[in-house]
């Protein structure tokens, strides 16, 4: 009963240094006084300008929502067309940001055809973004087919999270 008690503690004072480790970094100004600056995300933030902050975040947006297809299928659904007209969004407001939509798919078919599916869902993000208004010339598309899943596991809740679009902003 004591070990137990003792490697409880041991454990609620190894969670409080964790949780400390999470909490805000202050740092001292040159004039004496100081300071917050939120520790993770994109990295040191301090010398960028305004508009590359803004570009930063845009781009953590775009890339951060995957899309999803049923089976056998480049057919975008709602959630999908309201993701991607978030993104049109984003892309239209930061010109200077480029786009690849990288097309997946789960491990039934053949590769070859798993390839062209994973073009054709790509390839339905980008004519959606492009008739939103993004310039085409913005955006490239690639499949991976099933060559990078997310899940291995063989059965249709793994399967369904490998039938996605992900997207890479630079």
């Amino acid at each position: 009963m004591k070990r137990f008690g003792l490697l409880g503690v041991a454990l609620l004072a190894m969670g409080l240094m964790v949780a400390g480790g999470c909490a805000k970094k202050v740092s001292s100004t040159p004039a004496g006084a100081s300071a917050t600056a939120s520790t993770g995300g994109a990295g040191a933030q301090g010398g960028l300008s305004e508009a590359e902050r803004q570009k930063m975040m845009a781009i953590e947006k775009i890339q951060a929502n995957r899309i999803y297809f049923a089976f056998d299928s480049s057919e975008l659904t709602q959630e999908s067309r309201q993701i991607l007209t978030e993104k049109a969004g984003l892309l239209k407001a930061n010109p200077s940001i480029k786009l690849v939509v990288e097309g997946h798919c789960d491990e039934r078919g053949t590769n070859e055809y798993n390839m062209a599916l994973g073009e054709r869902r790509a390839r339905a993000a980008k004519d959606f973004l492009v008739l939103s208004g993004v310039d085409a010339g913005r955006i490239q598309t690639i499949s991976y087919g099933e060559e990078r899943p997310v899940c291995t596991e063989s059965n249709e809740a793994c399967w369904s999270k490998n039938r996605r679009d992900e997207f890479r902003a630079q």
